[in-house]
């Protein structure tokens, strides 16, 4: 009995060590694949790059059919810069100035719209959860809580969620969500005002 239950033990220790050479070796092959799309993608946008402007430099001097041959190639280009544009939503790509200097080079791809979805949805319940108590913060230093200490954990904490939200927000940007530089730069502006109005207030208390 003791023996069998020994061997069931050394089988289930190789199977787990299969199983992580396996994925070891899988994971090589994913980031080698990924490496290889990544320079395919950039040659053939270079290549198309390259024959745009060409294309532009012959519009002036076309005739009618070669002037609708131009345009027709040039829609070809159009979609497959488009479509060049979605694969690399899924491939691994430099930071950002912004996400660079906060998190360094640190791959921040989500390599499948589940991954992406949950961490959109995430966002979302982080930026709710947080502005309902945020709210509730402000309304309790206003009325209630007049001490030094609340007003720098609540400024502190305001400063916190708005560097947090503008990094999350590059993060779903990297990964191909429409939020527009618009809204990244609202988030910055903020951030930029409560931590001076954190200053000022720190000073007042001085």
């Amino acid at each position: 009995m003791g023996k069998g239950v020994k061997s069931l033990q050394r089988v289930e220790k190789q199977k787990q060590r299969l199983l992580s050479m396996v994925y070891r070796q899988k994971l090589e092959e994913v980031t080698s694949l990924q490496t290889a799309c990544s320079s395919s993608i950039h040659r053939q946008k270079k290549t198309l790059r390259d024959l745009k402007h060409s294309l532009q430099r012959c519009k002036p001097r076309a005739s009618p059919e070669e002037f609708a041959l131009i345009q027709e190639i040039s829609s070809q280009i159009k979609e497959r810069q488009n479509a060049f544009f979605d694969m690399e939503a899924y491939l691994p790509k430099r930071n950002g100035l912004y996400l660079n200097l906060v998190l360094g080079n640190v791959n921040v791809t989500l390599l499948s719209n589940q991954a992406k979805f949950a961490y959109k949805d995430e966002y979302e319940k982080f930026k709710l959860y947080l502005t309902i108590i945020l709210l509730l913060g402000a309304v309790a230093c206003r009325f209630f809580l007049h001490y030094r200490v609340t007003d720098e954990v609540f400024n502190f904490l305001l400063v916190w969620y708005y560097c947090t939200l503008t990094i999350r927000e590059s993060i779903l940007i990297s990964n191909g969500s429409r939020y527009s530089a618009t809204c990244k730069n609202h988030g910055k502006h903020e951030m930029s005002l409560k931590e001076n109005q954190a200053t000022k207030r720190d000073s007042a208390w001085h």
